[in-house]
């Protein structure tokens, strides 16, 4: 699949009550092309389920379902993972889910984790935080220069993250992010239609690059 367009990631705390599954429905119904399931929870049976059903929401609308950082779950079920630094081995993770799973990896805001990232199998490489984050607090690391720089010497789809919102996200886009992931800009919202609204505004600025 074309890894292009928006990169809607959950939140438990934000999704919490019942939101999950009717909020990711309208974010793929506004065009998200890929879903991170992302749960710290250790609640495996929930998170199984959870995931279950967003695998069945992702294959209805053409979406792929990425797991965030349990390599087991992904493979449990069929589908993508992302890992983090810290969070295991790229490379293994391709031995165990094949060659077609789509596999990304966190490289903060440096091209060198990028570019071992490629060299191990990554399928596309996520940078950040480009601006202030709800999810992670704290200084932004990366900059537009950074993007330019990745696009030169790594030849994978580029995921801007950190902080994105509709009035930023064109600026990534222009220089080189390939997804825009998105957590609160498009998950904090009063009602699924809302979420709905903003994916779709979020689809468009691809549409317009």
């Amino acid at each position: 699949m074309k890894l292009r367009g928006l990169y809607a990631i959950t939140d438990s705390e934000l999704l919490a009550g019942g939101k999950l599954l009717p909020y990711v429905e309208a974010a793929l119904k506004g065009g998200a092309t890929l879903l991170q399931y992302r749960d710290k929870s250790s609640d495996d049976a929930r998170r199984l389920r959870q995931a279950e059903a967003l695998r069945e929401l992702c294959n209805r609308y053409g979406a792929a379902l990425i797991i965030n950082d349990d390599a087991e779950l992904a493979a449990r079920l069929g589908v993508g993972l992302h890992l983090g630094q810290t969070d295991g081995s790229l490379s293994a993770a391709r031995a165990l889910l094949g060659p077609k799973a789509v596999i990304g990896g966190t490289c903060h805001a440096q091209v060198e984790l990028a570019e071992a990232a490629a060299k191990e199998g990554a399928s596309y490489v996520a940078f950040g935080r480009f601006f202030n984050s709800h999810t992670k607090p704290g200084a932004p690391a990366a900059t537009l220069e950074l993007l330019d720089t990745a696009k030169r010497r790594v030849n994978l789809p580029i995921v801007a993250i950190g902080g994105v919102t509709l009035e930023n996200a064109p600026e990534l886009i222009a220089r080189g992010a390939s997804m825009v992931a998105v957590i609160h800009a498009l998950f904090a919202a009063d009602s699924a239609a809302e979420v709905e609204h903003r994916a779709r505004a979020f689809s468009a600025l691809f549409a317009a690059n």
